[in-house]
């Protein structure tokens, strides 16, 4: 069947997220010349309040969003039944327009464990710095200070933060470091004030979300050779001889819900690029023949390429969310999220100045944890061979990630009562489990998608998550504004559990004992955990740069296996896991590709480095 060709481009990037736009981006500041094309399923996202303004990133994640999609994953006996669902963003941008915003970076070490050859941290750091203007302190040898995204501390200060860090300090016995970003740098507090300024994707002068799309892409749009289209599905890769030349798309129904559903055809002259991000690129390359044959023959389609690595290899980072009562008096976010009076307040100090709450995430403090001897012998004995063979040894090896919320970020906010909140985030960087991403076909014959998280299957998953919401709850307890446990968002402690949650009418004292929980105290923190652990939304792994042999998808220089002219450039590449939140790796992953693309097509790769935006 054929399909009106629309036109003609140098490159096609079939996908238009954080690695797309940094990408694009920089090859068209490179060479203006080069005609480029991204095809996006989403809107864009150019100037859009719900994408600049910090404050309002929660409402990305609302059921009705249609910024991001929402990936039903299979029914897990590993989560009593539950079928997890992991979004990623869906707009020109990806998730770098709709996370949270948060600037953390993994420890140096965890490139060189991918042990791929250009991946290596000393070939890495340079563009780690050429990417970012760090706003927060001068003369930091592993920041920059001269690139497209901003890192400041954001609008204002939470006071809860403070508190965090003060009892983590004093209670949890750990120090506190400026830097925890350095790229070596664990098991310390850092926060957020004026002074030492926490680190944000936030622009410190304008107090807007520092985007790829916004600072790689939509300020070249003097550039009429660097076009998006918007609302642009991406069926498959079109093949000559196992050379890619083009991709067909259609418009998406969901941003495009009136339009022609027929296909048409961009060709690429020179390189067509996969940037669809963990669950589009996969499915992507299966649509077009690429993949296992198991998969593509269930689909009926055809074989083009047997690579049984397409799709295999999901990984994430396991999250929990739970919320406490807060003091009335503390400052939050709850009253600019549940649209009060205060948030016009904001705006306008934020339109004039570029502060106030409009330009906070909530998120102010941190600490990148491993535990010491005393917490390892409190933990249970299945996560102590993953301990020896994995950290103990590795001291920039972070075993999660705990932080305070200035606000309530669980459940929808429109079913719980009016007053502040403060939530414990911890999430843990390296889970064993393991799952995949494929194509099916749906019983009414519709494309439908095969997903297994795989989350806590290994057992040994469960148990830093377990001592977490333990720890945690130690240190909210002892921060002023505590006001007690929202009981019904807390484990399910047996009557007369002397864990029993509930409104308390202050904190504890720093000295107080913890709380001693029982055998069945400590099941119930357990099913809890299967009920509610969630995606970080920091997916990776399912078209891995490894070795064929070794189910890899692409090369080095991102070349996907058996066939020609074809590349993947997002986080689907990442073999392994990454101890940070993730966008700071998706942007990583796209500087990088654009220096082999540039390479591959004769740009010299010094005027690309030295490149520089508006």
């Amino acid at each position: 069947m054929s399909h009106p060709i629309l036109s003609e481009f140098d490159i096609v990037f079939a996908g238009g997220g954080t690695t797309a736009c940094v990408v694009a981006g920089r090859l068209a500041a490179c060479d203006p010349s080069l005609r480029i094309l991204i095809l996006e399923a989403g809107q864009h996202t150019l100037n859009k309040p719900i994408h600049v303004q910090p404050y309002q990133y929660p409402f990305n994640q609302a059921t009705t969003s249609t910024t991001v999609t929402f990936h039903i994953g299979n029914p897990s006996p590993r989560l009593n039944g539950r079928a997890p669902i992991v979004p990623s963003g869906r707009c020109v941008g990806g998730c770098s327009c709709v996370n949270l915003m948060i600037y953390t970076r993994a420890p140096a070490s965890d490139y060189d464990d991918w042990g791929v050859d250009g991946w290596e941290s000393e070939n890495l750091i340079p563009l780690m710095k050429k990417l970012e203007t760090y706003e927060v302190q001068p003369g930091h040898p592993t920041h920059g200070y001269n690139g497209p995204i901003k890192v400041s501390s954001g609008g204002c200060e939470v006071g809860v933060s403070d508190e965090f860090i003060q009892v983590g300090t004093t209670y949890h016995k750990r120090h506190y470091a400026d830097d925890t970003n350095d790229l070596e740098t664990c098991n310390t507090y850092s926060f957020a004030n004026f002074w030492l300024m926490y680190k944000r994707y936030i622009d410190g002068t304008t107090g807007r979300r520092s985007d790829a799309a916004h600072h790689y892409v939509y300020n070249q749009a003097h550039n009429p050779n660097l076009q998006v289209w918007d609302g642009k599905r991406v069926k498959r890769i079109i093949f000559e001889d196992k050379r890619a030349v083009g991709v067909e798309f259609t418009s998406d129904p969901v941003s495009c819900p009136d339009a022609d559903q027929s296909s048409s055809i961009a060709r690429a002259l020179k390189l067509v690029v996969i940037c669809g991000g963990v669950f589009g690129s996969p499915t992507i390359l299966e649509r077009s023949g690429i993949g296992a044959e198991a998969v593509l023959k269930r689909c009926g389609i055809q074989q083009l390429v047997n690579l049984p690595g397409v799709g295999e290899n999901y990984r994430d980072h396991n999250m929990v969310l739970v919320p406490y009562l807060a003091a009335d008096e503390v400052v939050t976010m709850d009253a600019l999220w549940r649209g009060e009076s205060i948030a016009q307040e904001s705006l306008a100090k934020w339109n004039s100045s570029g502060k106030s709450l409009i330009a906070q995430n909530g998120l102010d403090s941190k600490i990148k944890w491993r535990p010491d001897d005393e917490e390892l012998k409190a933990m249970d004995p299945v996560f102590q061979p993953r301990w020896k063979e994995f950290f103990q040894d590795r001291s920039d090896k972070a075993v999660a990630i705990f932080a305070a919320i200035a606000g309530w970020l669980s459940r929808p906010l429109s079913i719980i009562l009016p007053r502040n909140y403060m939530t414990a985030s911890y999430y843990t960087l390296y889970p064993v489990s393991v799952g995949s991403v494929h194509i099916n076909v749906t019983e009414n014959n519709k494309e439908g998608m095969d997903f297994t998280t795989g989350f806590l299957d290994d057992s040994s998953d469960i148990v830093p998550l377990d001592f977490g919401y333990k720890q945690t709850r130690e240190i909210f307890r002892r921060m002023a504004s505590y006001r007690g446990e929202v009981a019904a968002d807390h484990p399910d402690f047996p009557e007369g559990s002397a864990a029993a949650c509930g409104e308390a009418s202050g904190p504890v004292d720093i000295n107080a004992p913890d709380i001693v929980y029982t055998a069945e105290d400590d099941e119930a923190i357990s099913q809890f955990h299967r009920n509610i652990v969630q995606t970080a939304w920091h997916p990776l792994g399912t078209c891995a740069m490894k070795s064929e042999a070794d189910q890899g998808v692409v090369d080095a220089r991102l070349n996907v296996y058996g066939v020609s002219n074809l590349k993947v450039a997002d986080m689907s590449i990442s073999p392994l896991n990454v101890g940070t939140n993730t966008y700071s790796t998706a942007l990583l992953i796209g500087e990088r590709a654009a220096m082999i693309i540039a390479e591959d097509l004769g740009i010299n790769c010094v005027d690309l480095t030295r490149v520089q935006f508006k």
